[in-house]
């Protein structure tokens, strides 16, 4: 694996578990796919630093677990604005 490929890996996972970040946030964060920054946490990180990778997993399953409250936070704020904007 390049080196800056480990470094990248090792960086995402270290914003990730200081800001408590999505997969999302992070890959718009570091300019790469929501892909590559799930295949850095999942797959790559694990042979680099196993206790890093442990750490971060236990962050992105708090994330997939709350995801369908954040889901459902977004749409009540779409509408919430569409409506006020109806006002006007």
């Amino acid at each position: 694996m390049k080196d800056y490929i480990e470094e990248r890996a090792v960086n995402i996972a270290n914003y990730i578990i200081e800001s408590n970040a999505t997969v999302r946030q992070a890959a718009k964060a570091f300019g790469v796919s929501k892909s590559t920054v799930h295949k850095d946490c999942a797959d790559r990180l694990i042979a680099i630093n196993p206790a890093l990778a442990k750490e971060v997993r236990k962050v992105l399953d708090v994330n997939k677990a709350e995801r369908h409250i954040r889901g459902g936070l977004a749409t009540k704020e779409k509408y919430l604005h569409k409506h006020q904007l109806e006002e006007c």
